[in-house]
């Protein structure tokens, strides 16, 4: 593992799990203790008068970064926050379906049941295949599981457990003909994919500053497309709710302040940007496709190191990549070999999958344990075959 490039990763663990939460270089946590200690010099006159503007200078950033409209962009903590303001903030009739699938992140379906609870409505969960042959099996599968009751798709850009890059581009159109919704969780995506958020064209998308940006822990946004923005809100309600001024929107208003909170992990986010593109001379575009190839022999080496078993078509793969373990077929099975890989110091993530709220018997057992590696500029191709070494000793 490379430890010239400005992360603070104990030398000592191969890392293979960026894609959990993140890893934020040096001087990026530099930039964030400079907003830090700007604010505490004088708290209130930073609060009051400076922050509303670093936020907008901030938010501009970000916004060309992703290819948003900065007016529909919020600062959030992280994407399940952005996720749970979208979903609280819609009301659903008895009877209404609220569709996603089984590639979903744990809390995010958690959140979704919450809300489906609440309005008596119900979740429809999709079984996609894994490994899929290619995009049109996902497209499929999500389709044919809408019905006139449909009135929301709650989707990944990217996969958490099975680390898919799904067709987004793709469902937001097949779903927006139907008239139904999309709330995008793409809380792996900025970053590790090119973003145009406004082509896209999804009502909700949401995403992490902390993972693939490399911004510091409590970054990110969400982005809600301009006729929709009236009907959300945030899920803490405080002084945006009621404020007198006129020259900021009540979207804006509400989601900048939410009661005192630390904003400077958001204030770094254009130094993260800058940093992250500073990495290769070809800028992020480099960084992304040089992340990618790691990961796509990190799978073909998995693959082969494990019987043969079937890899993801390498256009659903970006920065990360999962492959089934054959022969576990449990979560205890699934933190034995974790454990294992620890010894070994390896941080790598070995995931049952469905996750739990995504099982049709939530006390169930998986249907497969999956190994997902994630490919940051400070991993090296000696990282996998450190992992596939430690491997071979399982069990």
């Amino acid at each position: 593992m490379r430890t010239d490039l400005g992360w603070t990763l104990d030398p000592d663990w191969i890392f293979l799990n960026h894609g959990s939460y993140g890893a934020c270089p040096e001087p990026v946590l530099a930039a964030q203790r400079e907003w830090r200690d700007r604010l505490e010099r004088q708290p209130v006159r930073f609060m009051d008068d400076v922050l509303p503007a670093a936020l907008d200078s901030a938010r501009e950033r970000v916004a060309a970064f992703i290819g948003a409209d900065p007016a529909g962009l919020a600062f959030v903590p992280n994407a399940t926050t952005g996720v749970n303001a979208v979903l609280r903030s819609l009301r659903f009739a008895p009877g209404d379906e609220l569709l996603t699938d089984d590639h979903e992140y744990n809390a995010t379906i958690n959140a979704l049941r919450a809300v489906a609870d609440r309005d008596a409505a119900t979740v429809v969960m999709a079984r996609l295949p894994f490994p899929p042959r290619g995009e049109d099996e996902i497209v499929e599968a999500l389709l044919d599981r809408v019905t006139p009751r449909t009135r929301l798709l709650m989707v990944s850009h990217v996969t958490s457990p099975t680390a898919l890059v799904l067709p987004i581009d793709r469902l937001v159109r097949a779903f927006e003909a139907r008239g139904i919704d999309t709330l995008v969780d793409g809380a792996h995506a900025p970053g590790m994919l090119p973003l145009d958020v406004d082509a896209i064209g999804a009502a909700y998308y949401t995403g992490n500053g902390h993972k693939w940006l490399c911004g510091a822990k409590g970054s990110a946004f969400l982005w809600v497309r301009a006729d929709r923005r009236g009907a959300i809100h945030p899920p803490v309600t405080s002084h945006g709710a009621n404020d007198p001024r006129t020259d900021r929107s009540r979207f804006r208003l509400e989601f900048d302040w939410m009661g005192t909170a630390d904003p400077t992990a958001a204030l770094a986010l254009p130094a993260a940007i800058d940093v992250v593109a500073g990495l290769d001379p070809g800028g992020w575009p480099a960084v992304m496709a040089a992340n990618q190839t790691l990961a796509l022999d990190a799978g073909r080496r998995l693959s082969a190191a494990l019987g043969g078993a079937a890899s993801t078509p390498p256009s659903m793969v970006a920065s990360m990549t999962s492959v089934v373990v054959p022969g576990l077929a449990s979560d205890a099975d699934g933190l034995a070999l974790k454990r294992h890989l620890e010894a070994d110091r390896i941080e790598v993530p070995v995931v049952p999958w469905p996750v739990r709220a995504g099982r049709t018997d939530p006390g169930g057992a998986p249907d497969a344990v999956l190994l997902r590696v994630s490919a940051q500029r400070y991993n090296e191709p000696s990282d996998i075959d450190a992992l596939v070494a430690s491997f071979a000793r399982w069990p």
